[in-house]
């Protein structure tokens, strides 16, 4: 069978990539089949995404897709405390402040990586763990499922400091929600706001 993977085999640094037993219902390995469980590994920063990290969960993505073993993919983040808290300021202050046309490169990045999120041949399952933020809460809405603990946010945090949520939160969330005025959510940044049936945030 022909390889049909964009890149010959890479080992990530940013993210983890493993292979996972599918299991029957009594809980015994189904042989020949697999999860593709992929962690964002930058916890100290929130899983937060680097330039390299989105190059990584691209091709990751990819050959997920590619995989004819693969069942599922499971995406999550190292630790406990987020999921995915969005761009790295610390990258963003570094090098893309006042550097416009290159962060507008990192943004064709960004869309990218949510494309392939909605374009993989495989359920992408979102394990949300803390906090699903920013550009984190729209790489999770780009995913087929999405799974919460109990601690798990969900916040649009662009708003607050004149972001605008490019990566598709504005398409997604009616689908999610209904149409029952989604832009209150949006605009009003608050983690954890409810949206009544008359639209109103409580």
């Amino acid at each position: 069978m022909k390889n049909h993977n964009l890149v010959e085999a890479t080992t990530p640094r940013e993210i983890l990539v493993e292979r996972r037993p599918v299991r029957d219902r009594s809980g015994k390995a189904v042989e020949g089949l697999h999860n593709v469980w992929i962690t964002l590994n930058n916890p100290k920063e929130l899983n937060s995404y680097t330039t390299s990290m989105a190059k990584e969960l691209i091709l990751a993505l990819r050959e997920a897709s590619n995989d004819r073993a693969a069942v599922a993919v499971v995406l999550t983040g190292a630790g406990t405390r987020s999921f995915c808290s969005g761009g790295n300021t610390r990258e963003y202050a570094e090098y893309y402040a006042g550097a416009p046309a290159e962060y507008r490169q990192y943004m064709r990045l960004f869309n990218d990586m949510v494309t392939t999120i909605l374009q993989c041949d495989k359920p992408v399952i979102c394990r949300v763990n803390g906090m699903r933020v920013g550009g984190g809460q729209e790489v999770g809405m780009a995913c087929d499922f999405s799974i919460a603990s109990d601690l798990a946010v969900f916040s649009q945090a662009g708003p607050k400091h004149g972001s605008a949520p490019d990566g598709g939160s504005t398409i997604f969330f009616p689908f999610m929600s209904g149409s029952s005025v989604p832009c209150i959510a949006e605009l009003s940044a608050r983690p954890g706001a409810r949206i009544t049936s008359t639209g109103s945030a409580g």
